[in-house]
């Protein structure tokens, strides 16, 4: 029986993570709902909104980087200045379109004031302080064509290591669920469709989580576009990856708490995507690893196996204390250390959800 339930929880904590991607990839391998990309005949006019906050000294970049990215058709450069009038009078010297609000609601909000002014229908989301691809516009929008999408994501790459092995991971899920119709956005570059958008609530934060969710439930196919990217500057330090890491993952559990029934098995691949790419590996998979860890203690004194176990964690620690007091670790080292790290952080985000931090309005630095 003890067997049986440690069995059990070495499968669940590693569903999300080894399980989820297995099925996945065995699913993608066997599906037929692929779909050419339409031909474009004529690029109709593109809204390309980028809410800002304190971004008076990347604005201008932004805007030029828009402007020269090879769109063929109109595009419309809208800045939502969100209660920031530095960042709204260095857009307009670069030329943008500017929405000035007169004080901070948040990104979300700041958003909705962006769609409601756009004037074209596909409309493009991207972050002031992330840089587009030649050409991802272009590469992004054509696959609107289709009306059967409601929304596209793009690629997003971000830092060196462990952190861009993660975002290449995170690319993988997204291709391989965007065969069944539904994947999840960043909010550094996406498009929607306007007219499947609906306002975003005042108290979610998680906004590119909240849209892919919202538009896969209207029956919309939610795509990914890997050749449409766009870069970002790494994170930073280990401590300011966990403040946002937990925020996002808070957040993100709200968004999954207020969206509860698509959990259910009716909604069919976007109920598994939620459960697998997002809820299990962040909650009920931790949770299992916590309880191994427990077993393990409890057995080390008469188990060869749970004290290796256990040295991997002691090793795994002391690895994340070296990299938190800033010393550098071999990558043999930097691998299980981020495992330990992304761990911890679904407690943060956990606890964080418990006690309704949601972070509309975060703390950010000035760019």
């Amino acid at each position: 029986m003890k067997k049986g339930i440690i069995a059990a929880l070495a499968v669940s904590a590693g569903a999300g993570h080894f399980l989820y991607p297995v099925v996945l990839t065995l699913a993608a391998s066997l599906s037929k709902r692929t779909r050419d990309v339409p031909a474009v005949q004529h690029w109709p006019g593109v809204t390309v909104i980028v809410p800002a906050y304190l971004e008076s000294g990347v604005i201008g970049e932004k805007v030029r980087n828009i402007e020269t990215n090879g769109y063929l058709g109109e595009v419309q450069i809208l800045v939502v200045a969100d209660g920031d009038p530095e960042t709204a009078r260095a857009a307009e010297a670069a030329g943008a379109e500017v929405l000035a609000l007169p004080s901070r609601g948040g990104k979300s909000q700041a958003l909705n004031a962006g769609l409601a002014a756009a004037r074209h229908e596909w409309v493009v989301l991207t972050d002031a302080n992330a840089m587009l691809e030649a050409g991802a516009i272009q590469l992004l929008t054509r696959r609107l064509g289709d009306s059967a999408y409601g929304a596209v994501a793009g690629e997003k790459l971000e830092g060196t290591g462990g952190e861009l092995s993660y975002w290449k991971f995170s690319s993988w899920l997204k291709r391989n669920e965007s065969l069944f119709g539904s994947t999840n956005m960043d909010g550094a570059l996406c498009a929607v469709r306007r007219s499947a958008w609906r306002p975003i609530p005042a108290d979610i934060s998680c906004d590119d989580f909240w849209i892919s969710l919202d538009i896969a439930e209207q029956g919309y196919r939610v795509g990914y576009e890997p050749m449409a990217i766009v870069r970002e500057e790494s994170i930073g330090s280990l401590k300011q990856s966990w403040e946002r890491r937990t925020r996002v993952l808070g957040s993100a559990l709200w968004v999954i708490w207020v969206k509860r029934r698509l959990l259910l098995p009716r909604y069919g691949s976007l109920s598994a995507s939620l459960w697998g790419h997002k809820l299990w590996r962040s909650t009920l998979g931790p949770l299992s690893h916590a309880a191994l860890l427990a077993v393990a203690v409890a057995a080390a004194p008469k188990s060869k196996l749970a004290a290796l176990f256990l040295t991997g964690h002691v090793l795994a620690g002391a690895s994340l204390g070296a990299e938190l007091a800033g010393i550098r670790v071999p990558r043999i080292a930097h691998i299980p250390s981020q495992v330990m790290f992304l761990q911890a952080v679904a407690f943060g985000g956990m606890a964080r959800f418990a006690r309704r931090d949601r972070a509309v309005q975060w703390k950010k630095p000035a760019r």
